[in-house]
């Protein structure tokens, strides 16, 4: 039974998954505009960030979405083909789950967000620009 819904999803996964990424692409947002010196620091903070995800998975577009709208530059981790990327997400996390964002602080110290939501709320209170 478990090999059969495996192979349910996987085949799901690939029939919907170009849909997914075209919509991903039709529907890309705008970026915030940032003063060039606002947009250095931001990029600087990304730096410390990693975002393991699959390319379909519909929780990444979501979170893949925010990080466009925010303009952040944020590195992306291939979670499905990439058995480094995998292993490392396990260690870290403990489970394979994507989207997760890991996040290295200024100490050193590494926490791991694995809910989307979670994510995207983490994105907007770091990232959101203030009104002047």
């Amino acid at each position: 039974m478990k090999t059969f819904v495996r192979a349910f999803f996987r085949t799901l996964r690939v029939v919907l998954g170009p849909f997914m990424l075209l919509k991903e692409r039709l529907t890309h947002p705008t970026g915030v505009q940032r003063a060039p010196a606002a947009q250095n620091a931001v990029d600087l903070q990304c730096q410390s960030l990693a975002l393991y995800q699959f390319s379909t998975c519909p929780f990444c577009i979501k979170v893949r979405q925010e990080m466009r709208s925010l303009s952040l530059p944020i590195d992306k981790r291939d979670a499905q083909h990439n058995s480094a990327n995998r292993e490392q997400l396990l260690q870290g996390s403990g489970a394979t789950q994507v989207p997760c964002l890991k996040i290295t602080e200024a100490d050193g110290q590494t926490r791991w967000l694995r809910d989307s939501g979670a994510i995207v709320a983490y994105l907007r209170e770091r990232f959101a620009v203030r009104p002047a």
